[in-house]
């Protein structure tokens, strides 16, 4: 056996009604509880606000937007050291989940932020740490991974074992009331998490690609069923289940050329990460084909079983067609013109996407800023 790493992520809560088990885990002392306003407005977090300010203090931290700033961060540090913060829950989608993931570590370890960007340089001791998603997508309650967006719309990351949460709570009666666009583009980043996981050209293993295939299986049999049926809370479950097993695989086996390019389209647009990853995906699959055809080829016979009797090229070939019709019939545009991107950008986001070299790294093959330039005008 090849020799390989593994971290198996946070202990798991599944199925619905956990916050009262949530609160009983958390020590003693006051708790910083991180979201967004329109959950809070929708009544989302109810159940873990009441269960967990009945037995303690509780400072709810509900400033959070789509990619959040560096400043939101900051500010919800300070939120938790002004309550003298014992532990961090978070209960939304990917955005609170990333901040409550480094405002835990902060508080906990003291490290300067600046300090920290990047693979493996936090090492210090966070405070115990609840990630309860709302959306299923992210996967980012079973990461060590944090992105936040900072000066000129780049988005840095922290990405080390410490951010890994103690508990996820997967409860799929979170996300029933999700709208067909948000359960489309949380549908598809997982998907892309689970098919760059399982061609990543670093620290790829056969427990991330186990995870990935199972996800791929899971997400592709209910994203469609999610979105025309948006009350059935089985494909709601599978929805969930899929994307955090493709967290799991990502947080081991590293993704890459497309969220390297979807990137420079959410931090300078402000377009949301999953439907980034939606504009990009057909077109670096496509520069990825030659060099990652054997595994293309794997994944096409999960997407369409009858396929398997055809060639490598076809079935590898057939995995975009059928990735890009999904995202197509999952209701999202997929022209960078739909969504107010202007073609004369190419040459500036693909400066930007160079920026992502921790991403840049794991794709099979070469992106280069020529190469991205010529792959955002495809997807004007």
């Amino acid at each position: 056996m090849r020799p390989f790493t593994f971290n198996p992520g946070p202990r798991l809560l599944a199925g619905a009604d956990q916050a009262a088990s949530v609160a009983e885990l958390l020590p003693e002392g006051p708790c910083l509880l991180v979201t967004d306003a329109d959950l809070l407005r929708l009544g989302l977090v109810d159940a873990y606000r009441d269960a967990i300010g009945g037995t303690r203090a509780l400072t709810i931290f509900d400033s959070v937007e789509a990619d959040p700033s560096k400043e939101t961060l900051l500010e919800a540090v300070e939120a938790g050291r002004a309550c003298d913060a014992a532990s961090v829950v978070a209960v939304g989608g990917g955005s609170p989940m990333d901040v409550a993931k480094l405002a835990a570590y902060l508080l906990g370890s003291g490290d300067n932020l600046d300090e920290i960007w990047g693979v493996g340089v936090a090492k210090g001791r966070r405070l115990p740490l609840a990630l309860v998603p709302t959306t299923a997508g992210t996967g980012s309650e079973a990461t060590p991974i944090s992105v936040i967006t900072c000066e000129g719309g780049v988005k840095l990351a922290v990405n080390s074992a410490p951010l890994i949460a103690d508990w996820a709570v997967l409860d799929a009666t979170l996300t029933l009331g999700l709208p067909a666009h948000v359960t489309a583009a949380t549908g598809i980043d997982a998907i892309v998490h689970a098919v760059e996981a399982y061609t990543s050209a670093r620290l790829k293993n056969p427990l991330s690609d186990a995870l990935a295939r199972e996800a791929l299986r899971l997400l592709n049999g209910s994203l469609l069923t999610v979105i025309e049926q948006p009350q059935d809370l089985e494909a709601r479950s599978a929805m969930l289940l899929g994307a955090h097993l493709a967290g799991l695989a990502f947080s081991n086996a590293p993704v890459a050329g497309v969220h390297a390019l979807a990137y420079p389209l959410g931090g300078l647009h402000h377009l949301p990460h999953g439907l980034t990853n939606a504009l990009m995906l057909r077109h670096v699959l496509a520069h990825n084909l030659e060099a990652a055809r054997d595994h293309y080829a794997q994944l096409a016979e999960i997407l369409v079983p009858d396929c398997a009797g055809q060639g490598s090229q076809a079935r590898a070939a057939l995995l975009i067609e059928r990735l890009d019709q999904l995202a197509r019939s999952s209701g999202l545009a997929l022209r960078l013109r739909d969504h107010g991107v202007a073609f004369d950008e190419a040459p500036t986001l693909a400066r930007e996407a160079m920026k992502q070299t921790r991403l840049l790294v794991n794709n099979p093959c070469e992106i280069s800023e020529s190469d991205a330039q010529r792959l955002y005008e495809a997807a004007w």
